[in-house]
C-alpha cells in the first residue's frame, strides 16, 4: 500500500501575524501628523531660517571674499617683486658691462675718473647681489638660488679680476702703448658669456614669475566676482522669499484683524441690542410696577379705605352709645377709633409711597418739595431748596421717573449718610430738566460706586437711561454724595420700542 505524502502544515504563532489594517495605517498617520508639525514649524520660523540662511551665506561669502582679496594681494606683490628682481637683473647686467668698460677706459687713458668710476659702480654691484640674494632666500626659490649664486660668485671673481688689472696698471703708469693696446686687445673671459647667459635665465624666469602671479591674481578676480554675483543673487532669492513670507504674514494679520473687527462689530450691534432689549425690559417692569402700584394704590384707597372708614363711624356711633352706660366699653372703644385712625393714616402714606397723590395733583415740583419736607421732619434734617416758582408739565413719565429718584436718594441717605444737610435743586430749559440732590453726610465710598449689588442705584440708573437721561453720583466736596440727572424734556414716545428677545 503506498503512502502519499501529505503536504505540511505551517502553524503560524501569534507574533507572526500581519499587524491589522488599522495599525498598518498608524505609519502613514504619524508621518502625516509629522510632516504637518514640520510644516507649521517652517510656516512659523521660515523667515528665521531664511534669515539665518542669509546671515550664514553673507558671512561665508565675506570670508571667501577677504581670502580672494588676500591672494590677489599676495599674488599682486609676488609679481610686484618678480618686475622688481627682473629690474635689479637688468640693472646687474648694465653695471658688469659699465664695469668693464670703465677697466677699459682706465686701461687708454690712465684717467683716475675711471677707476673712481669702477668702484662706485662695484659697490652698487654688491648692494644690488645682497638684495638679489635676500629676494631669493625669501622666496624660497632653491633652483633659482642656485643659479644666483654661481652668477654671484662669478660677479665677484669679474670685480676682483676687475680691479687687480686697475691697480695693476695703476703701478705702472708709464708703460708703452703697445702694451696698454695689448691689455685692450685680450678677449673678455669666459666667465662674463657665462654671467650674461645667466642674468638671462634669470630675468626670463622672473619675467615668467611676474606673469603667473598676474594670471593667478586675475583669475582669483574673476573668482571673487563670480562670488560676489553668485552672493548678492543668493541674497536677493532670500530676500525675496522673506518678503513674500512677510508679505503672506501680514495679509494672514490683516485678514485676521479684518475678521476680529467684523466680529467685533458685531459684538457691539449683539450689545447694543442686549442693552435696548434690557432697557425696554427695564422700562416695561418699571411701567408695570408703577401700574401694580397705582391699581393697588386705588383698590387701598377704594376698598380699604372705605372699610376703614366705615369701621369708625360704626365705632364712633357705638361709643356714643355707650359712653354714658358703659364707661369702660366706650374707654375701649376710643381707644380702637384711635387705632383706626392710625390705620387711616398708615393706609395714605403706603398710597402716598404708591402713587403720590400730591404729584398728580400739584406737580413736580410741589411733589418734591413736601417729599423733601416729610424727609427732613424724619430725620431732623435741615433743607435748602432750589425749586421754580411755578409747577411745569413734564409728562407723567418723566415726572414719576425724577419724583422715584429723588424718593431713592433721599432713603439712601437717611439710611447711610448721616446728614444733617439736604440741598434739592430742580433746574430746566428748552430741551432739559436736572434734578440735583446732594447731602453734607459721610460720603459713599469709592467701593460703592463700583459695585453692581446695589440695586437701589442700579434702578435709578436703569429708570433715567429708559428715558434717554443720564445719571451721575459723586462724592461731594468736602464731604458728602451728590446726585444729578439729566433728561430731556421731550421725547417722540413715552417709552423705547420693545426690541424683541433673541
Amino acid at each position: 500500500m503506498s503512502h502519499v505524502p501529505l503536504p505540511h502544515l505551517v502553524i503560524a504563532d501569534d507574533d507572526d501575524t500581519p499587524p491589522p489594517a488599522a495599525s498598518s495605517a498608524q505609519a502613514p498617520t504619524s508621518l502625516a501628523r509629522r510632516a504637518a508639525r514640520l510644516n507649521e514649524w517652517m510656516r512659523r520660523y521660515s523667515w528665521a531660517v531664511a534669515m539665518t540662511v542669509a546671515i550664514v551665506i553673507t558671512v561665508g561669502g565675506l570670508v571667501v571674499l577677504e581670502s580672494g582679496r588676500m591672494r590677489i594681494a599676495s599674488e599682486y606683490e609676488t609679481a610686484l617683486d618678480a618686475k622688481g628682481a627682473t629690474a635689479q637683473l637688468s640693472m646687474l647686467a648694465a653695471d658688469i658691462a659699465t664695469l668693464t668698460a670703465d677697466e677699459r677706459g682706465f686701461a687708454l687713458g690712465a684717467d683716475s675718473a675711471y677707476r673712481t668710476h669702477f668702484g662706485e659702480t662695484a659697490e652698487r654691484v654688491r648692494r644690488t647681489l645682497a638684495s638679489l640674494d635676500a629676494y631669493y632666500r625669501r622666496i624660497g626659490d632653491d633652483t633659482a638660488l642656485a643659479s644666483f649664486a654661481q652668477i654671484r660668485a662669478a660677479a665677484d671673481d669679474e670685480i676682483a679680476q676687475g680691479a687687480a688689472r686697475l691697480a695693476d696698471l695703476a703701478q705702472h703708469p708709464d708703460a708703452d702703448s703697445a702694451a696698454r693696446e695689448h691689455a685692450l686687445s685680450l678677449p673678455p673671459p669666459d666667465t662674463s658669456a657665462t654671467l650674461d647667459a645667466a642674468l638671462s635665465l634669470l630675468r626670463l624666469n622672473e619675467e615668467q614669475r611676474a606673469q603667473q602671479a598676474l594670471d593667478a591674481s586675475r583669475a582669483d578676480q574673476r573668482i571673487s566676482t563670480l562670488c560676489v554675483g553668485a552672493l548678492c543673487a543668493l541674497n536677493i532669492v532670500l530676500f525675496l522669499l522673506l518678503f513674500r513670507n512677510l508679505g503672506i504674514q501680514l495679509d494672514k494679520q490683516a485678514r485676521v484683524q479684518k475678521a476680529l473687527i467684523t466680529q467685533q462689530e458685531e459684538l457691539d450691534q449683539l450689545v447694543f441690542a442686549r442693552t435696548r432689549q434690557l432697557e425696554a425690559l427695564a422700562w416695561h417692569l418699571q411701567s408695570v410696577s408703577e401700574n401694580e402700584k397705582t391699581e393697588l394704590a386705588r383698590e387701598l384707597h377704594d376698598e380699604l379705605g372705605s372699610i376703614l372708614t366705615a369701621s369708625k363711624m360704626d365705632v364712633a356711633w357705638v361709643r356714643g352709645k355707650l359712653r354714658d352706660s358703659e364707661p369702660a366699653m366706650a374707654e375701649k372703644l376710643a381707644r380702637a377709633l384711635a387705632q383706626l385712625d392710625q390705620g387711616i393714616a398708615l393706609k395714605r402714606r403706603i398710597i402716598e409711597d404708591m402713587r403720590p397723590t400730591v404729584l398728580a395733583n400739584f406737580g413736580l415740583v410741589t411733589a418734591l418739595r413736601s417729599l423733601a419736607d416729610e424727609a427732613a421732619q424724619r430725620n431732623g434734617w435741615n433743607v435748602e431748596f432750589a425749586l421754580p416758582d411755578e409747577d411745569v408739565k413734564l409728562g407723567e413719565a418723566i415726572e414719576i421717573a425724577l419724583f422715584r429718584v429723588a424718593q431713592e436718594t433721599l432713603t439712601n441717605a437717611a439710611k447711610y449718610a448721616h446728614a444733617s444737610r439736604i440741598r434739592v435743586a430742580l433746574a430746566l430749559d428748552d430741551e432739559t430738566v436736572s434734578l440735583s440732590i446732594a447731602d453734607d453726610g459721610i460720603g459713599i465710598r469709592p467701593q460703592d460706586l463700583k459695585r453692581t449689588q446695589t440695586h437701589g442705584l442700579v434702578g435709578m440708573r436703569q429708570r433715567v437711561s429708559a428715558r434717554g437721561g443720564r445719571f451721575d453720583i459723586e462724592r461731594a466736596s468736602p464731604h458728602g454724595t451728590a446726585i444729578s440727572v439729566s433728561m430731556p424734556r421731550e421725547r417722540s414716545v413715552d417709552a423705547p420700542r420693545a426690541v424683541p428677545l433673541a
